[in-house]
């Protein structure tokens, strides 16, 4: 290849890198607008409704009259009218404006600051003098806040009206709502990945639920909180089809076979390694773990054993056996200990905690259920991703 070839295909490699950026970023900048024409759209409807008196009916005549006068413009249905109504209800006013940046980094499972800010003292001052200002002036001086507010600190902006419209769907307080806004950020996860994460109540197994492990004895403080962000109890695995009285090589079976699956389900930075992976541990014996991970972001193996019936004693010192062999064979000096996940049909907290205390490696235990039913009665009241895609399929 010629000089004169090489400098074409690297010149070709950054006009397509330039290109692809500039479309990501018309995406973006895409999304953002309609983020804010909705919340500005429900803003007005909601904000009519409290000061004038309008009654519910105003909603569907919006709608129709939209579609009259803008017969091909699709997303303004009475449906979802009705969701950016409780959109400007979820985030009022004073608190739609930009987020700090840092708080986009390194942020607490459980935020504890909103994920917005409020206005000016000033601004707000202003607005109350007048219902005009209100409904007319307001939303102007916020959009300049809105539209030169940077992108990435922007958190409800970042996401698709979708991912809004399924938060919206469920009686989220918004504690919650801003926790799945946050994980959405920094997973990557779609609108069907949310609507799973959302239908087996991540938040209360993950953020919310009290868990067993020794964590904070056997780790330094921010591995051990990367550690417990990662635990959850219990674990859904929905996605298995076997009986209730399976045993361990049966789920582990299917475990496998919907890897991906059950990665989504372990969380983010997993990468499978094997199954019954063989120690390399001298003796007659042979010992091998169910199953054994790496997580990248926590830099370090994970064990997980699976048991097809409740927690015992003994199981923790086993795995603990495990543990230091893998440290002793497997790991490296940069990597952070091996961390083990006991998954098992129940246990005894109490027991489970006794078990663990003087154990030197970081162990958690943890319930998992082979299926996860939605109750019919709020099944039927929940739209399905066909259902936002049907509705909104212009938005996506």
């Amino acid at each position: 290849m010629s000089a004169i070839d090489k400098t074409y295909k690297l010149f070709l490699l950054d006009v397509k890198k330039q290109i692809s950026e500039s479309q990501q970023q018309a995406i973006t900048a895409i999304n953002h607008n309609l983020i804010l024409l909705y919340w500005k759209i429900g803003t007005g409807i909601l904000q009519r409704q409290q000061q004038l008196g309008w009654g519910a009916g105003v909603i569907n005549k919006l709608s129709s009259d939209i579609q009259k006068s803008f017969p091909d413009l699709k997303g303004f249905s009475y449906r979802n009218l009705n969701y950016m109504r409780a959109f400007a209800e979820a985030y009022p006013v004073e608190q739609f404006v930009q987020v700090p940046a840092e708080t986009l980094v390194n942020r607490p499972v459980i935020a504890k600051k909103p994920i917005v800010q409020a206005l000016p003292a000033q601004l707000k001052n202003k607005a109350s003098k007048s219902k005009n200002l209100i409904v007319q002036a307001l939303p102007a001086q916020l959009e300049v806040q809105f539209m030169q507010a940077p992108l990435a600190q922007l958190p409800l902006a970042q996401i698709s009206w979708t991912h809004h419209v399924l938060l919206l769907s469920r009686n989220l307080n918004s504690i919650e709502r801003n926790w799945y806004i946050t994980q959405t950020l920094e997973n990557g996860w779609s609108s069907r990945i949310l609507l799973h994460q959302l239908d087996t109540d991540l938040y209360k197994r993950q953020a919310k639920k009290k868990k067993t492990h020794n964590f904070n004895t056997t780790l330094p403080p921010a591995q051990s909180d990367l550690a417990l962000q990662m635990l959850k109890d219990p674990y859904i695995f929905d996605f298995i089809t076997v009986s209730e009285k399976a045993n361990e090589r049966n789920i582990e079976d299917q475990l496998c076979e919907h890897v991906t699956k059950f990665l989504l389900e372990l969380g983010q930075g997993f990468a499978f390694i094997g199954r019954q992976y063989r120690l390399p541990v001298t003796g007659k014996k042979e010992y091998s773990v169910d199953l054994l991970f790496y997580n990248i972001k926590l830099r370090c193996y994970v064990v997980v054993e699976l048991k097809a019936r409740d927690f015992e004693p003994e199981d923790a010192g086993k795995l603990n056996f495990y543990l230091n062999v893998i440290n002793a064979k497997l790991r490296s000096k940069d990597e952070n200990p091996t961390i083990g996940l006991l998954l098992c049909k129940g246990k005894n907290e109490v027991l489970a905690d006794y078990s663990l205390a003087g154990i030197n490696q970081p162990i958690g235990v943890a319930d998992y259920k082979l299926t996860k039913a939605i109750p019919k009665k709020l099944k039927s009241t929940l739209p399905s991703i066909a259902d936002l895609e049907r509705e909104l399929k212009e938005i996506e």
